[in-house]
């Protein structure tokens, strides 16, 4: 899971290294093996190898959330749940993540849960949209099925209040 603040979902005292290797750590996977896999890991995400080393303090925003997605990724997940991941970032890294995000799930052939009131990124990324009012799905579809003809006046609500 990658969590809206990624900064509050991590251990300041540790290392990128020591954030991400933790999900192998519970499994007993062997010390090479483990800083190979971050390594990887920080590569699919597209953050330098040196950052390993360094502090959630030393990185920005979007790092840190890269951070967060490389910690997910590196446990192999087949789905990832993303609560609202781009809400902290500025809208010029939030293209970024976004754009990380297709990557991966086209690379990796992973699913997500994307969790966002931000319906320009939702359309950005997601294929199919379910749209929920008090908890409870009261429309869901293809995302620009959804977009385009939207039956559910709550769902016509919310998109004619993001254009506004």
């Amino acid at each position: 899971m990658v969590f809206q603040d990624p900064f509050a979902s991590i251990n300041p005292r540790m290392t990128v290294m020591q954030i991400v290797e933790e999900g192998l750590l519970v499994q007993d996977v062997e010390k090479v093996a483990r800083q190979q896999a971050v390594l990887d890991s920080l590569a699919t995400v597209h953050l330098p190898l040196a950052f390993a080393q360094r502090y959630p303090h030393e990185l920005s925003g979007g790092q840190r959330q890269r951070v967060a997605l490389a910690r997910a990724l590196i446990m192999k997940p087949s789905l990832l749940i993303l609560d609202e991941p781009t809400s902290a970032l500025d809208s010029t890294t939030q293209v970024t993540v976004v754009s990380l995000l297709r990557e991966i799930q086209e690379r990796l052939q992973i699913s997500y849960v994307f969790i966002s009131h931000d319906l320009k990124v939702v359309r950005a990324l997601c294929q199919h949209i379910m749209v929920l009012k008090q908890g409870i799905c009261v429309e869901s579809g293809r995302t620009e099925d959804l977009f385009n003809h939207p039956q559910h006046t709550y769902t016509q609500q919310l998109l004619r209040a993001s254009t506004d």
